[in-house]
């Protein structure tokens, strides 16, 4: 029996990208479904889910209902020691500890003036005092982590942790609305915004789910300042160089031609998940570069 994990929308859900992080990143077999930000409230779409009225919410596969994300978290480094959630070295890992604490339950200013929004980037975006107070705070402790734990990669605490996907969606913010960090600061979100997790959830949200007008913004808009992704097509009728779908191994249907080549794949959002950012998929990657 696998996890059952219920999240939100792709593109604006950022405590559900903090959990698909967390599964996707160790490998964690989950079974998952979505609630819909435009259907009415989140709990009514949840039956059998109380006491957990909020997204992302799991169930571990001896029933227990976890509905925070911190929690989440927590109980699956506890139920999954040796996947490396949390750092080895004690110093390390109580470092990270504090720092996802502190995401868990501040930088108010931040994530109010700016929702996640993975479908657009903002320019000329001016942020107030306290959103400042809280880049300057981000800029402190990130370089703090990077100080005490001394890794020799792009995350806080050596490998990639429980603390950095905690931390990918103000990597997303910063990002998305242009706002000023340090150099350090800016090497953190940018190494975010290249992680193929991270791209393929954002990659998923441009094909998937509606755009809702309440995360709508004044600012002009910009292009995503992430990677770029391979250019790619969806078509209709051509002959692919794989048989099977590169995610599921069941026999293709729908094609796309990308840089001359043409591959297929099972159903439709397995093609426009790859059509929106080819190189986020290690799967397709392999088969194409293979």
């Amino acid at each position: 029996m696998t996890y059952k994990l219920i999240l939100g929308d792709y593109a604006y859900s950022s405590w559900s990208l903090r959990a698909w992080l967390l599964f996707e990143r160790f490998g964690i077999a989950r079974d998952t479904k979505f609630v819909d930000f435009k259907k009415g409230g989140v709990p009514e779409q949840m039956p059998g889910w109380s006491p957990a009225k909020t997204v992302p919410a799991m169930r571990t596969p001896d029933g227990a209902i976890i509905g925070e994300s911190l929690a989440i978290a927590e109980e699956l480094a506890s139920r999954h020691p040796d996947v490396g959630f949390w750092p080895e070295n004690p110093l390390a890992r109580a470092t990270a500890r504090t720092l996802a604490s502190e995401m868990h339950a501040g930088f108010g200013a931040l994530r109010a003036d700016h929702p996640m929004n993975l479908r657009q980037a903002f320019v000329d975006v001016q942020p107030t005092e306290a959103v400042q107070k809280d880049l300057r705070r981000l800029e402190l402790i990130w370089d703090h982590a990077r100080e005490v734990c001394a890794p020799t990669g792009p995350w806080l605490c050596g490998d990639y942790g429980i603390v950095d996907a905690f931390y990918a969606p103000v990597a997303a913010r910063i990002s998305g609305y242009g706002l000023q960090v340090s150099d350090s600061a800016q090497a953190y979100v940018e190494a975010h915004l290249a992680d193929p997790a991270f791209r393929g959830w954002r990659a998923m949200g441009l094909v998937r789910g509606d755009t809702l007008n309440r995360y709508a913004q004044t600012y002009s808009t910009t292009d995503w300042r992430g990677p770029t992704a391979r250019p790619a097509r969806a078509v209709e009728s051509a002959e692919p160089e794989n048989e099977l779908c590169p995610y599921s191994g069941n026999p293709v249907t729908h094609m796309l031609e990308t840089e001359g080549r043409v591959f297929g794949f099972c159903n439709a959002f397995c093609r426009d998940k790859t059509v929106a950012d080819p190189d986020a998929w290690p799967d397709f990657v392999a088969l194409r570069d293979g």
